[in-house]
């Protein structure tokens, strides 16, 4: 049983099903034109809130060794999802800028306001990679269901080729299931990987 905290914002209301520690396995599936990936991987993601109109994302990630051997860790992720709205003068912003009129509490109503024709609501995530890549995705949300698409991709000089990705997360039996398809490597967009994680905390 999960009890979503009493203290959200509004605008987190249709996110909130996310918040907490969930923890898993899955597997790596991804060709290119030169390579073969594939692979079994032990997964922590942490979707926490500290008071804003958005959801703080960290994920870490860990390649099983075969038959005791030492598991390698993969790329972390860190960043921001919220619901996708116009600034206003009352949000602080941007960079360190305080907001230029009084912060207003925002309501279920003006969330309801928000939602799009197919009866879900917009979202974004800015997701960071510890390997030099940065996404933004736009998508949506409906009930227990995130369908993203990659809207921007900026890679680090050093980084490695990485051009597209969608993503798709959705609460099954009271579990976190997530699957990525990605264009990397010289390869067109295919699945990648997809996991299944329980709530830890």
């Amino acid at each position: 049983m999960f009890d979503l905290p009493t203290d959200l914002p509004a605008d987190l209301a249709p996110l909130s099903w996310l918040i907490g520690v969930w923890e898993g396995t899955g597997v790596i599936e991804y060709g290119t034109p030169d390579h073969r990936f594939s692979g079994e991987f032990a997964q922590r993601v942490s979707f926490s809130h500290d008071g804003g109109d958005h959801l703080n994302y960290t994920s870490h990630a860990w390649l099983r060794g075969d038959a005791g051997g030492d598991d390698t860790p993969l790329v972390a992720e860190t960043g921001y999802w919220r619901l996708s709205r116009p600034a206003t003068d009352a949000d602080a912003g941007p960079a360190l800028l305080p907001p230029l009129a009084p912060r207003v509490r925002r309501t279920v109503d003006d969330v309801e306001s928000l939602r799009n024709a197919e009866g879900g609501f917009d979202i974004e995530a800015v997701l960071v990679h510890s390997d030099g890549v940065s996404e933004l995705y736009l998508g949506r949300i409906r009930g227990p269901r995130i369908d993203i698409a990659t809207d921007a991709v900026v890679r680090s000089a050093g980084a490695k080729d990485y051009s597209a990705a969608t993503r798709m997360y959705g609460l099954v039996d009271a579990h976190l299931l997530w699957a990525w398809d990605i264009a990397a490597l010289g390869g067109e967009l295919a699945s990648h990987a997809s996991a299944r994680l329980a709530r830890v905390e």
